[in-house]
This record gives C-alpha cells, sequence and structure tokens, in this order.
C-alpha cells in the first residue's frame, strides 16, 4: 500500500514513452484513493492496516490477480530495462520456471520487485488487522478486514488509461468507464505466458553488453 508518497514515476523516460506517463498517472490517482480508503476504514472499523514489508502470503496464495494491458507493459518494460544483477536474474529464473496458477513470478524473498509498477489490483489490495495467515484469503475468511477501494478513484485511474486503447474524447471514455470496457481486455497474471519476457531480458542484456564493446 502506497501512503502518502510522491507520485509513481520515471521523469527522464516519460519524455519519450507517452504510455508510461499514463501508467504512472493512474498508479497515481489508485495511490491516492487506497490512501483514502484505508484512512476511512481505520476509523470505520477502528482497526490498523496489517500489510507491510516482508509480508507476501497474497502473493503466493491468490490465483486470479487480474493484468490489464497497459500494465503488463509497464511489468515489461521495467524488468526488461531497468532492472539489474542479480535480482534479475532471479527473476529471470522465476520467470522461466513459471506454471499457470503458481504463485506469482515476481515475489523475491517476500517482497515485490516490480512494486513501482505492480498493478492496480495489486496495489488496492489491503488487509487490516492482523496479516495473512499462509494459504489464506482474507476476502472469504474476514471480508471487513479487507479494504474496499473508493470507485471514484479508481474510474478516475481507468479514464487516464483508456488512450492507450484508442479511446481519447470523452463521451467515449465515459461511456467505456461506465460498461467496464477495461475488464474485458484484462488476463489473469498467474495464467499468463512469461517466457517471452524472460527471452526479452536475456535479448535486453545481450544487446546492452554488445554495445559495450569497443
Amino acid at each position: 500500500m502506497v501512503k502518502d508518497r510522491k507520485r509513481p514515476g520515471f521523469p527522464d523516460e516519460e519524455k519519450r514513452l507517452q504510455w508510461l506517463t499514463l501508467l504512472c498517472d493512474a498508479f497515481d490517482i489508485i495511490d491516492k484513493g487506497v490512501s483514502a480508503a484505508v484512512r476511512e476504514h481505520e476509523k470505520k472499523f477502528k482497526s490498523r492496516l496489517a500489510c507491510g514489508k516482508g509480508c507476501g502470503a497474497c502473493c503466493r496464495t491468490h490465483s486470479d490477480i487480474p493484468l490489464y494491458p497497459l500494465e503488463m507493459a509497464g511489468i515489461y518494460w521495467h524488468l526488461i530495462e531497468k532492472s539489474e544483477q542479480p535480482l534479475r536474474g532471479i527473476i529471470k529464473k522465476q520467470l522461466l520456471g513459471h506454471r499457470k496458477g503458481g504463485p506469482c513470478p515476481f515475489q523475491v524473498d517476500n517482497a515485490c520487485s516490480i512494486h513501482i509498477v505492480r498493478p492496480i489490483a495489486c496495489r488496492q489490495f489491503n488487509v487490516f488487522s492482523r496479516p495473512c495467515a499462509e494459504g489464506e484469503d482474507p476476502y472469504y475468511t474476514r471480508r471487513n478486514d479487507v479494504l474496499t477501494p473508493l470507485e471514484e478513484y479508481t474510474h478516475r485511474a481507468i479514464e487516464v488509461m483508456l488512450p492507450f486503447y484508442g479511446i481519447t474524447d470523452g463521451p467515449t471514455k465515459a461511456r467505456a468507464v461506465k460498461t467496464g470496457f477495461i475488464h474485458t481486455q484484462a488476463r489473469v497474471l498467474q495464467d499468463c505466458n512469461w517466457l517471452e519476457l524472460a527471452i526479452r531480458m536475456d535479448e535486453y542484456s545481450s544487446g546492452a553488453k554488445a554495445k559495450k564493446i569497443p
């Protein structure tokens, strides 16, 4: 959960990658919405946020995390161009060994290796009172301890993302948000074939090394 933090972003890269600005703007809206929802939940239920660094049970338990194409583009870009060794090698190995329905391949040592570009579903999943037990999905075991995202922020974030899908004018954006268009584009993160990403990471590394050879 991002609370009282600055906008996630990459100023230099965003100058050349317009889609990256859309993604970072959307994440910024979501993070602000999560912060507002956390404050409302804590006030209403008198319970404190239990999520924290090193708590990664949900990454291993959840098997249906939705991932939008723009979010996938962000993950690809971040791991291909921004990740460094030794983390890069660990992630590539996990991508190569990932099987459909398995745990999130981006979790390393109980931490999210793509935290700054993690999907909206991950940003919005927050649990109160106590951390998740291993194998527990609190949405079903203790629903009142799971954050309910504020729709206003979610809709605004989705609207910001829509130009990536060729939807740019106001009325069409409003209609797309209302009809849930973006959800028809989603895939399940755990069901994706991440082999291509591992290959692309290798290709980028090889190209970068080649450029350094005199």
